[in-house]
């Protein structure tokens, strides 16, 4: 009998703690994951009264993005208050303070959830990736409660990066500043701007036609500089300051003495006659007195146009032809690690020592390496060395927009299964070696005239990011299945304020956007519709004079009749793509426009009248190219058509 009530006293204590266990609050959804959750009962409740309170100074910026951006998420914002006693604080407020626990390291924080939110880190931007976790798990609540309990989280790896290729195609400046943005909001630290590179030369007939560009303003060589677009010195050093200010590192990096067209292109003596004019001449002088002037000019002074505390100077695909030459490269590659760091920045190099082996010694302390491909920069030797390093496998974490080898989209569920900082292609690092830094992923726009615009970067590297972010924080401590976190990654905005991809947060095949009738000249609150969604519309047609647009935003317009032949026709990053279809005075249609990351398609009608779609291209008999004719939709600027424009529909739809 006691067995009996000795059995059944066990099986409720076990259905109690079952019972308990399952009241806990699960450990929130957060990219990239936090490393420690203890869950706690209940929830807290958010709203635009709660107070953010700081105790000291340099938790200011941290205290106050956190106050603003809740407005930008949902609608009002919070009110950021500096205090001195943080113990005589109200009920649910949130505090950010400092603390001494040196488990955090510089970029780790804790938060405990309560009856209010307390906050700690050891620096400033630990409390700043802290309330980035505060706002991915609110915006997954309506942004009106946080689930109670206790977060512990730091990083891996001090070096969680991306790197845009610029050189080839212009990414404007407010691209990159928003982009900086999506980066701090899922902790992703290091931004690498490839400011001059030239276009696959396989491409192109010879290297006078073969595109190139250097994007930054230079009053020293004038006509250097991109006419296609540039970025000032001024406008490019205040970017790097307010990505800085979100803790986001800005690297530039002006690549040489390779992939240097643009500076044979201005000098042509500056070229390889031998090695191929994309090659810098490195027999040549004058090719040392321009690069003195050039970096100069970015480095010195109070203030200088390279704001961080590093800077990349490239020396990658170098030919080693010739042993004399290998010798040279190795001693330019010398020579400006050290004059960069004579302007008190830390150099950052293109792994490139095994396939430039030589004697010539290159310094290796305090030098950061990327290792991108085991036969260029063997990834053990280069350890031996004293590099810090920086893997950035090719095969896995190179993006080559629509030109047939690498990725066109990275492999998502590979990457977060299988892949770690620690992998570079074939070699595997011990994890946490103190010698590995970090990973970056890499956008090369490598194909010059395919179409490819700033909105089909962005959906590919926005995409990557997350992913990424997830495996370079502390990709030991993952622990949500792949299809999972695919599925909850739709969740999350981009960042505060920052819709680059053009989403509506709408149900699947649902309306998420109306106009009962579209007025000529009127501007609209909504930008864009970008993929997966379908633009439909009725119209009754007047007489277009060619030019004549329907929508536009600052990056698109849609026309109604296109300035070269009067069809319908849109224009993004430009490139003009017309429909098979002309608009007819006095006839009316139903018009739906599907968009999506491969195709633009034209129902007329209910029929399908027209659809753009990536196709091959040529060059020359032998030469071809992918071309990519997608859009997103712009929804912003109404034209001055005088056609009746009504029923203005934007739907989400599933492939």
């Amino acid at each position: 009998m006691k067995n009996r009530l000795l059995s059944l006293c066990f099986a409720m204590l076990a259905l109690f703690a079952a019972t308990t266990l399952q009241a806990k609050n699960e450990k929130p959804f957060v990219i990239p994951e936090l490393r420690h959750w203890q869950g706690g009962d209940g929830v807290l409740a958010i709203n635009s009264t709660t107070k953010v309170l700081y105790t000291d100074p340099a938790l200011a910026n941290a205290a106050t993005a956190l106050a603003e951006d809740y407005g930008l998420m949902f609608g009002k914002g919070l009110k950021a208050k500096a205090v001195k006693d943080a113990t005589k604080t109200p009920t649910g407020a949130i505090v950010i303070s400092l603390t001494t626990d040196k488990e955090l390291g510089d970029e780790g924080y804790s938060i405990e959830i309560g009856d209010g939110v307390v906050l700690k880190a050891q620096t400033a931007t630990g409390a700043y990736w802290g309330t980035r976790t505060l706002l991915q798990i609110l915006e997954q609540n309506a942004g009106t409660i946080l689930p109670k309990g206790s977060i512990r989280d730091w990083p891996d790896y001090a070096m969680r990066g991306f790197m845009i290729d610029c050189g080839r195609k212009y990414i404007p400046l407010e691209y990159l500043n928003e982009y900086a943005k999506i980066m701090a909001y899922y902790k992703m630290n290091t931004f690498q701007i490839h400011l001059n590179d030239r276009a696959a030369k396989k491409y192109e007939d010879t290297w006078d036609k073969t595109y190139t560009a250097f994007r930054l303003e230079s009053e020293l060589f004038p006509e250097l500089t991109a006419k296609d677009g540039h970025y000032g010195k001024d406008e490019f050093r205040q970017f790097q300051k307010n990505s800085a200010k979100i803790c986001v590192n800005v690297i530039p990096e002006i690549d040489v003495p390779s992939h240097s067209l643009a500076f044979s292109r201005f000098r042509k003596e500056f070229g390889s006659e031998k090695y191929g004019l994309d090659h810098l001449d490195l027999y040549n002088p004058n090719v040392y007195t321009f690069l003195d002037s050039l970096f100069t000019e970015y480095l010195e002074g109070d203030d200088p146009v390279f704001v961080g505390k590093q800077v990349h100077i490239g020396t990658d695909e170098y030919s080693n032809k010739d042993k004399d030459v290998v010798e040279k490269f190795r001693a330019f590659t010398d020579r400006y690690i050290r004059f960069i760091e004579k302007f008190g920045k830390q150099a950052c190099v293109w792994g490139a020592l095994t396939h430039a082996k030589g004697e010539t010694p290159v310094k290796a302390e305090n030098v950061i390496m990327h290792c991108w491909y085991n036969p260029y920069a063997n990834p053990a030797d280069m350890k031996k060395l004293g590099y810090q390093i920086v893997t950035v496998p090719s095969w896995t974490m190179y993006i080559v927009p629509a030109a047939g080898y690498y990725a066109d989209y990275i492999n998502h569920a590979k990457i977060y299964n299988d892949w770690d900082p620690t992998i570079i292609n074939q070699f595997k690092f011990e994890p946490l070696d103190p010698s590995l830094l970090g990973s970056l992923y890499c956008v090369w726009n490598d194909i010059a005239e395919n179409g490819i615009s700033v909105d089909d970067i962005h959906h590919r590297c926005y995409l990557a990011l997350q992913v990424i972010s997830a495996k370079t924080w502390s990709p030991t401590y993952k622990s949500v299945p792949f299809d999972e976190f695919d599925k909850k990654r739709e969740q999350l905005h981009e960042a505060p304020g920052v819709n680059e991809l053009g989403r509506f947060f709408g149900k699947p095949n649902s309306l998420v956007y109306s106009v009962e009738q579209v007025k000529a000249g009127k501007r609209y609150p909504c930008v864009e519709a970008g993929f997966d969604h379908t633009i439909s519309f009725h119209i009754d047609c007047a007489k277009e004079s060619r030019g004549t647009l329907l929508f536009s935003n600052d990056v698109t317009e849609f026309y109604l009749s296109s300035p070269i032949d009067g069809r319908m026709a849109f224009v993004r990053d430009g490139y003009l793509n017309s429909f098979d279809y002309y608009i007819e005075q006095g006839k009316s249609a139903d018009i739906r426009i599907e968009c999506t990351n491969t195709t633009t398609r034209l129902y007329v009608d209910g029929k399908l009248q027209d659809e753009l779609k990536r196709e091959k291209r040529w060059i020359t008999e032998k030469k071809q190219y992918d071309y990519v004719p997608t859009l997103y939709f712009p929804l912003q600027q109404a034209g001055q058509f005088k056609s009746r424009v009504t029923d203005l529909k934007v739907e989400n739809f599933v492939r």
